[in-house]
């Protein structure tokens, strides 16, 4: 009997768009960070958000162009691997599991404090934060644990209550006339060309993390040479849409003039002040509710995201062999999410022990470099695509293979360096830490060049299977009309060869 395998055909594009949208939390986002994009960049924030899904809208292109190419489920990891060598592969694929971890394992402590300030707020109860996020682990463990179309569905359910209260705030204010009538000025270049801007843009950046995660999905998705594009697109538009729509919104309900100075006397409490002014308290109290789901939602998107990356890693011999186990009923990565759930476990009784702020600390440390990590993963694909295409035939216009990828590249390392200079608004630590925090992505990747060099030397056979596209029960091609390796596999040899 065959070993079983991940569930194949499962996700449509709603599916996936609902895990990689959830991945980024819209409602902890908006209530949490934008009103420090406010703060820094005034009444024009709302178009920082816009800049920002256009940036990856055009990175999305080339990306999804290359997923009809490269069918391996390590994502990220394979399509650099392809395009820029195995080695840099490999470098790749700590650095990816350096960013979803972190990404993850630092809102266990959003969790903690997020569900300890409900608590307090709507019942007067006061819980400390430990036995919270530890509960939670739980619980993300097993959503991760059961099936992924189990996941798709909790998660839909999740993301639908969050963004419906914030279209709520947006009706209500919207109705009212806001606090000095609806005025369009965040979008007059007056206020969008501001120097407190690229600090606005920084914020936005961050607020897409997780979006090109669909391409994890593959091996589970319904015809994914189509669903994941459009899946892909879909979360780009709608989060930069909806971000941009609900930060010039919170304008309106305090007005042009006032707004900024609101956000700056209470950040924390802007969307719940605007919320029980135009809808009602009521809704203000679900508000506090609905963001502890939204940061549930946010960690099981990304354990899911996680336990995929690991099995794939398993399968191609660089982790574990037992890591690549699938559940015979779930079908699903189950010891790589217990593995994830350890080292969570490891990570959030680590900081606690020390007496760290779950917010100031365990947050905003971990998901710093793992922010980061992602960024330069993008970067590093909109480079390996470029180059992919340039050693293989292929039929794909010049749009998808060279303008948008060159686009992307100079548009994304412009975001790592606005990122990296303004690092201190993530992090909210020392210089020191954040040299630190920083210096932590470089370290992965020539961890993994070294990594590169010992399977080279040690593990020939790994070293050489590494990115190469599935076969057999891995393969996603839908049957046996479909091209295999379209057009490239003759020039693809030598590309995958290095």
């Amino acid at each position: 009997m065959s070993a079983p395998t991940l569930r194949r055909g499962t996700l449509g594009t709603a599916d996936i768009a609902f895990f990689v949208i959830s991945a980024a939390a819209p409602l902890t986002v908006m209530a949490g960070v934008a009103p420090l994009a406010l703060m820094l960049g005034g009444i024009g924030a709302p178009v920082g958000y816009l800049l920002a899904g256009v940036t990856l809208a055009v990175f999305a292109v080339g990306f999804t162009t290359m997923s009809r190419h490269v069918r391996s489920g390590g994502a990220f990891y394979a399509y650099i691997a392809r395009g820029l060598g195995k080695p840099l592969g490999i470098a790749a694929a700590l650095i990816a599991l350096l960013g979803y971890n972190g990404m993850e394992i630092g809102v266990y402590g959003l969790l903690g404090s997020a569900t300890t300030e409900t608590a307090h707020a709507l019942w007067g109860v006061d819980l400390p934060w430990l036995p919270v996020s530890l509960v939670g682990l739980l619980v993300i463990w097993y959503g991760g644990f059961r099936s992924i179309d189990f996941g798709a569905k909790v998660l839909g359910v999740l993301l639908v209550a969050e963004t419906g209260i914030l279209l709520l705030l947006a009706g209500g204010v919207l109705l009212d006339g806001g606090a000095e009538g609806i005025s369009f000025a965040s979008f007059a270049p007056g206020n969008v060309f501001v120097p407190g801007m690229t600090a606005v843009l920084a914020c936005a950046f961050a607020a897409f993390t997780g979006f090109e995660s669909t391409v994890i999905y593959r091996r589970e998705a319904k015809s994914p040479d189509r669903t994941v594009p459009r899946a892909t697109y879909i979360a780009v538009a709608f989060l930069g849409l909806f971000y941009a729509f609900v930060v010039w919104t919170v304008v309106q309900a305090f007005g042009d003039s006032r707004v900024v100075a609101a956000a700056g006397d209470d950040p924390a409490g802007l969307f719940f002040a605007a919320l029980t002014t135009y809808v009602g308290s009521w809704a203000a109290d679900l508000m506090h509710i609905l963001i502890v789901t939204s940061v549930l939602a946010s960690l099981l998107a990304f354990h899911n995201a996680i336990n995929r990356y690991v099995l794939s890693l398993a399968e191609e011999g660089v982790l574990p062999a037992a890591l690549g186990r699938v559940h015979p009923r779930h079908r699903s990565p189950h010891l790589a999410g217990v593995a994830q759930t350890v080292l969570g476990a490891v990570v959030v009784i680590g900081f606690a022990a020390a007496g760290a702020d779950p917010y100031g600390q365990l947050l905003l440390w971990v998901n710093t470099p793992g922010m980061i990590g992602l960024m330069v993963l993008q970067l590093m694909a909109a480079v390996a695509v470029l180059v992919f295409f340039r050693r293989v035939r292929h039929d794909e216009g010049p749009w998808r293979t060279v303008v948008a990828p060159v686009v992307a590249t100079l548009l994304l390392a412009t975001v790592i360096v606005l990122v990296t200079y303004n690092v201190d608004l993530f992090s909210g630590a020392s210089l020191r830490v954040n040299t630190v925090l920083v210096a932590l992505v470089p370290a992965v990747f020539a961890a993994g060049l070294a990594l590169a060099h010992r399977l080279k030397r040690r593990k020939p056979g790994v070293y050489a299977r590494f990115g190469a596209e599935p076969t057999g029960a891995d393969d996603d091609t839908p049957g046996p009309a479909a091209p295999a390796a379209p057009a490239a596999r003759p020039a693809a040899t030598s590309a995958t060869a290095l």
